[in-house]
């Protein structure tokens, strides 16, 4: 499978279930896009667990080629219409994704190991 698109799922501070908000945007954001393009997708929503916190991540990639340019865009495109929604409506929205045939991929947790070697620090000095 080729390298996918990763992008960072913001949400807002003090969200009491902040684990499900981010899994129900990215899996219904990545069934959207796959709809929408018409095209087999294949994503991964992830918790990165840092020694700062946490902060969540969508991973899309398509099995079979390289992603075109374009579909970040329209990614965030469906992200932004998603975060306009109450964390009820976006429940409401992936239960009825669910009973309408989305098998969600559920959040998969991975430590961030900051490799300060390769850090552009370092780059800095020549």
């Amino acid at each position: 499978m080729h390298r996918g698109l990763e992008i960072d799922i913001h949400l807002r501070p003090g969200l009491s279930n902040d684990a499900f908000v981010a899994e129900a945007l990215g899996n219904l954001a990545a069934s959207r896009l796959a709809a929408a393009r018409g095209e087999r997708l294949a994503w991964q929503v992830l918790q990165v667990d840092g020694s700062k916190g946490h902060h969540f991540r969508l991973v899309i990639a398509h099995p079979d080629r390289v992603l075109d340019v374009g579909i970040g865009h329209a990614l965030r495109a469906i992200l932004d219409a998603l975060s306009a929604e109450s964390v009820e409506e976006l429940t409401t929205a992936f239960r009825a994704a669910q009973k309408a045939g989305l098998r969600p991929v559920p959040l998969r947790h991975v430590r961030l190991e900051v490799d300060y070697w390769r850090d552009d620090f370092w780059n800095w000095f020549g």
